[in-house]
């Protein structure tokens, strides 16, 4: 049973976990390198994008990991107009990618707008994904971070 445990464990840490922060330029095709440690936690080089909710930024999930949050909204209601409408615009800005040989995706010009976008990005590991960022976008965002709230919001995850 333990060795069970420890097996679980070791590929729940090895699949999706996306941590640290890295700063990449966009290539002249608007294309950027992922990690490649975070290409190898990926798994499947299908990733996909789809745009920040309440902040501007962009999150990219694992095919695994979009498959959970697609098993939850597939119970969600038709007749709830309001989850309808949120699913609705969320994925229609949506885009599916698959990393190419050297590790590159390309992100569509809408979703770099939405973030505002256009050289440079910051890459941001969130555990279970990560986030695409404009430098201005990040460091806005990072300043305000409240470092009293940190206790209060790690018991709220459940950290």
């Amino acid at each position: 049973m333990e060795r069970r445990v420890t097996t679980e464990i070791d590929e729940l840490l090895n699949a999706g976990a996306f941590t640290g922060r890295f700063v990449h330029t966009l290539d002249g095709k608007k294309r950027v390198t992922i990690p490649s440690d975070w290409r190898e936690a990926a798994g499947n080089p299908t990733l996909f994008i789809l745009p920040g909710v309440d902040v501007k930024c962009l999150y990219v999930f694992t095919a695994h990991e979009m498959a959970k949050r697609l098993e939850k909204v597939s119970a969600v209601s038709v007749a709830n107009a309001k989850a309808q409408k949120f699913l609705r615009d969320f994925f229609s800005r949506a885009d599916r990618v698959v990393l190419d040989a050297q590790g590159r995706i390309r992100v569509k010009d809408e979703l770099l707008d939405f973030a505002g976008i256009i050289n440079q990005m910051v890459l941001v590991g969130v555990g279970s994904r990560f986030e695409l960022w404009s430098p201005e976008s990040w460091n806005e965002q990072h300043s305000q971070a409240d470092q009293s709230t940190h206790a209060e919001s790690a018991e709220f995850v459940g950290f």
